[in-house]
């Protein structure tokens, strides 16, 4: 009976246990502060809501999608334009909405599911200084050609890629039916495109989305209103297993992503790679501000 007792006793502990990690989420994020951010104010959140959370941040793009495939991540923030491009070898032209709607059904034929896309969009955009933009007027793209096509000079700032990628600068200017000669732009590392801006060394300078040195080096990005770039919807991505085992996870995380947009999200990037503050510390103060935590 001591043995029958002993045996019954282990066999509930081992399932306790093995109940206990079937409840675990793991929680995934990329190399780069925007992700690193958004792996913290994750885990943060859904430890608040009593869910069991691990955390592996930090992991290169490719191998944190492999993981996720693989089971190994349950959760983590991807790009609707990575997936489509990377992930899914499409190289055709797509709206944000056609974007996002051919990752989902591609990516759900894998077992993972698109949440709601934040407004959050950390695509190629082109920035000039805000009083430039006060200035002159020019707010958008197609306002930036009509200025060059009526003779206004411009000088512009890329990194090499941008300048010579099949999708990248040249294309830019026949969308927008404009053209700049060689000589007025200048091609040098990303960072420091964004010290030349700053400091008017150019007029227009090539940046990513979200980079929290938008907001703090005061600069404005130009709309593009004929949607060249491709879309980059920063958006919560679930295994389907991991939402059948928590029925209320995609509400929770959808409640979280309409709580981002590209000006937020530069703003907490300014926090740790301008400010200096912690991650984490960037990530809870979010969460409390907006009732969250």
């Amino acid at each position: 009976m001591k043995k029958l007792m002993t045996t019954l006793t282990g066999l509930a502990l081992a399932s306790s246990m093995a109940s206990a990690q079937a409840q675990e989420i793991v929680v995934g994020g990329k190399n780069f502060t925007e992700q690193q951010i958004l792996a913290s104010m994750t885990t943060q959140y859904l430890e608040g809501l009593d869910y069991e959370v691990e955390t592996r941040a930090g992991m290169g793009s490719a191998v944190l999608r492999q993981a996720q495939e693989n089971g190994q991540i349950d959760l983590y923030w991807e790009y609707t334009g990575t997936s489509l491009i990377n992930y899914n070898d499409v190289t055709e032209s797509l709206s944000p909405e056609e974007t996002y709607q051919r990752v989902k059904e591609l990516d759900g034929e894998k077992g993972l599911v698109w949440l709601e896309p934040s407004a959050a969009n950390n695509t190629y955009a082109l920035a000039m200084r805000e009083e430039s933009v006060e200035k002159t007027g020019i707010d958008s793209l197609s306002k930036l050609a009509t200025a060059i096509n009526d003779g206004e000079e411009l000088s512009f700032a890329m990194n090499a890629e941008f300048y010579a990628r099949e999708d990248g600068w040249r294309p830019l200017q026949k969308a927008y039916d404009f053209r700049v000669g060689r000589g007025d732009v200048k091609r040098m590392d990303s960072g420091l495109v964004y010290q030349a801006l700053r400091d008017g060394q150019v007029d227009v300078g090539l940046v990513f989305a979200t980079d929290g040195r938008i907001p703090a080096f005061d600069f404005q990005v130009l709309k593009d209103d004929q949607d060249f770039f491709p879309a980059y919807a920063l958006t919560p991505v679930v295994r389907q297993e991991t939402l059948d085992a928590h029925p209320k996870l995609a509400a929770q995380m959808n409640k979280l992503s309409s709580l981002l947009d590209d000006e937020t999200m530069a703003r907490l990037n300014a926090s740790v790679d301008v400010d200096r503050e912690t991650i984490e510390d960037v990530a809870a103060d979010f969460l409390t501000e907006n009732d969250l935590l």
